[in-house]
């Protein structure tokens, strides 16, 4: 079945938070260090900083020279790892971490990484950001084989694959890596060795750092930045980095390929004060607006951003077009989850819960809302609505990310394509939805522009973009093989 008929089945309802956030959700945050006597305090800190990449849980698995000790909950770093003794808990001269990401209903602490197993050469902890697009196609298979699960993260999948293979750790992880589709990145632990690896496109994250003598894997620099970490390079698509006593090896099992990074790390994911494949995030970002404002400008006395997201973008854009940049739009930091049951009603209260209008710069202006992206659309229309009762005269939206037309696979808690609102709307149909005077998207080519790359159309694309093109460039396996009841199995199974 085409894909184009399977996005227009009935599927499986992606998560809303609570408070109505309308943006689009990273899956996990890793980080991992190896001979250092503060590691696990280390790991701690680092989570801290990739806060922003998960929200439900987290978790640590330390290895002292003689046993794995390991913590995980739910929650916060901050509150999970504040406690004295659960960090003398955790010892050993190496750890790993992980940050997952918010999803409705009651987490599993099942779920929550680093999962842990014995396996026939030891101890062996993993922790993993991104989705596996043959997932559920080897379950069933490890199942069928005598497999038995204790989670329902794919995660998993990796430690029974090397359960199952032969040889030592690195010859059994490079075998189940080439039985993994989809973007990933990950870090592994065992009682000698910190392992590190990226899918051979390169779609998720993971960059290697280095304080003192002990090296360093992490999600963005800005984990490296927290604990005065040197920030080395990024790990290479299909690169498998081992870290041990002797230092530090690689190994790239896969055929070259083209490698395809994530384009909304640099659009919304990663934080801006962090460095991802050579380039400053935050100044991608600015290039964004710049990029905008010589696309889609239109006649205004201020620019304001939709906070925090759009900051950079909108700075951008003020300054190429010579507009004034101003706070429109105050975000509360303190929000969180809700204690209260999210209703409809609560979630439309989400909105003014975290943005308020301020009146100053907003009253008899003509003002251009700059952000990232639009999803549903939900919160775009509640803050548009919450300027003009601010007293703004006219209301444009620029948005500094092309219209997101397709579900991602690969990491990105997404709608489904019916609850997309570009994917069913054309733009002026969005623009009277949202309830703006005129609505414009940075496009393709300018997306690639302000990246520094060359046109989408003079070559193979540079970047994964299929959320705006369609274009898969990994085989959704567990979406394809079945039709619908396969997607909703695959979404269900995978989230």
């Amino acid at each position: 079945m085409a894909l184009a008929t399977l996005f227009n089945q009935p599927t499986f309802n992606h998560r809303i938070g609570l408070l109505g956030n309308d943006k689009l959700q990273e899956e996990c945050g890793v980080f991992g260090i190896f001979g250092h006597v503060d590691s696990a305090v280390h790991t701690a800190l680092g989570l801290h900083a990739l806060q922003h990449r998960g929200q439900e849980a987290t978790g640590i698995v330390s290895y002292d020279g003689e046993e794995f000790r390991a913590h995980r909950a739910v929650g916060l770093v901050g509150d999970v790892f504040s406690q004295p003794d659960v960090m003398r808990r955790l010892k050993g001269q190496a750890a790993i971490g992980h940050n997952r990401y918010p999803t409705t209903g009651e987490p599993m602490l099942r779920n929550v990484q680093p999962l842990y197993a014995d396996l026939g050469f030891g101890g062996l902890a993993i922790a993993h950001n991104g989705n596996l697009t043959n997932a559920l196609s080897l379950r069933r298979e490890l199942t069928h084989h005598g497999s038995i699960f204790q989670s329902t993260t794919d995660t998993e999948v990796i430690i029974h694959l090397m359960a199952t293979g032969h040889g030592g750790v690195t010859d059994r992880l490079i075998k189940a890596a080439r039985s993994l589709y989809g973007g990933y990145a990950l870090v592994a632990l065992t009682k000698d060795t910190l392992y590190g690896m990226r899918d051979p496109y390169g779609v998720r994250p993971l960059i290697l750092g280095k304080l003192d003598q002990s090296y360093i894997l992490a999600s963005e620099t800005c984990a490296l930045d927290i604990i005065g970490a040197d920030y080395i390079r990024d790990v290479e698509p299909g690169e498998i980095i081992f870290i041990g006593q002797d230092g530090m090896d690689s190994v790239h099992p896969f055929p070259p390929i083209p490698s395809k990074p994530c384009l909304f790390e640099y659009i919304y994911f990663a934080r801006p004060d962090s460095m991802m494949g050579g380039k400053s995030i935050y100044e991608t970002r600015v290039n964004m607006g710049r990029e905008l404002a010589r696309e889609c400008g239109v006649p205004a006395d201020v620019v304001c951003p939709v906070p925090d997201s759009g900051t950079p973008a909108a700075i951008g854009y003020a300054e190429q077009a010579n507009i004034s940049f101003d706070l429109g739009i105050i975000r509360n930091h303190y929000v969180g989850r809700t204690f209260i049951e999210p209703s409809d009603e609560i979630r439309h209260l989400g909105v003014r819960l975290k943005h308020n209008a301020n009146r100053g710069p907003l009253s008899g202006q003509r003002v251009v809302l700059v952000d990232d992206s639009i999803v549903r659309g939900t919160t775009a229309t509640k803050i548009v609505q919450m300027v003009r009762e601010a007293g703004a005269r006219e209301v444009h939206m620029r948005i500094a990310s092309p219209p997101i037309k397709y579900p991602d696979y690969y990491g990105i808690d997404t709608p489904s394509h019916q609850e997309l609102l570009a994917a069913n709307h054309s733009v002026d149909e969005m623009e009277r939805y949202i309830g703006v005077d005129s609505l414009g998207f940075i496009s393709l080519d300018g997306l690639y522009r302000a990246l520094g790359a060359k046109k989408r159309n003079d070559q193979e694309p540079q970047y994964t973009d299929h959320y705006f093109t369609g274009d898969y460039p990994i085989p959704l396996i567990d979406l394809t093989q079945g039709g619908p009841s396969a997607q909703l199995s695959f979404l269900k199974e995978t989230g």
